[in-house]
């Protein structure tokens, strides 16, 4: 009997760029126990364990069980792992796919500008501007605080796609710069994925304010 179909499966949650992952592909049922297995990432072939061989127990055939693991890199989400099994059953090689963005979190880099930059002249009006880039997936919420209290802002852009697969966005704050906001702190706060907010923080500076 040849292999059944080949499920390959990953982490429970998603992992981060640099961390060393398993993966692993089963097949069912087949006999003979003969079978032979490749992992490729994309089209690289990467080297596994031996595959697990053992018996089914309610009749005579064979399962099997291969785990293979991968650093995981920043590009990896437009890479995919393949594993090919080969059985005197088979005419032509098993294959088994998983799409490596569906185990990666790529946190984002987060640059907080302000235009003009401080100081400033009193009644100036400051632009600031939140740049979150390079990150996966694309679900992220953007807050901006002045001195810890939550503001209302609708300037906020969707995340748009690199060529990359990583996504980017920026979120814009237009504010007044009067007497009262001199060293006022305004805070991007980034939420990334359902992880920990992320703060970014910059200071109003207004020049001679008591003039």
């Amino acid at each position: 009997a040849a292999p059944t179909q080949l499920v390959v499966s990953g982490p429970s949650h998603r992992e981060k760029p640099g961390q060393s992952v398993p993966f692993t592909c089963t097949a069912r049922r087949f006999f003979p126990k003969d079978i032979t297995v490749k992992w490729l990432k994309d089209k690289a072939e990467i080297s596994a364990q031996q595959p697990q061989i053992t018996p089914e127990r309610t009749n005579s055939s064979y399962n099997m069980s291969s785990t293979v693991t991968v650093m995981l890199q920043e590009d990896d989400v437009r890479s995919q792992l393949i594993c090919e099994v080969q059985h005197p059953e088979l005419s032509s090689p098993l294959r088994g796919m998983y799409q490596l963005r569906r185990a990666l979190r790529v946190s984002p880099s987060i640059r907080l500008v302000s235009d003009p930059p401080s100081p400033v002249e009193v009644n100036k009006t400051v632009n600031f501007t939140c740049h979150v880039k390079r990150f996966y997936p694309g679900d992220v919420t953007v807050t901006w605080l002045e001195n810890g209290m939550q503001m209302k802002v609708e300037n906020i852009s969707r995340p748009e796609e690199s060529p990359l697969g990583l996504f980017e966005l920026r979120s814009q704050l237009e504010v007044q710069a009067t007497e009262e906001k001199n060293t006022s702190v305004f805070t991007c706060r980034v939420v990334h994925d359902a992880q920990a907010p992320s703060d970014t923080n910059t200071t109003l500076w207004i020049i001679d304010p008591a003039r």
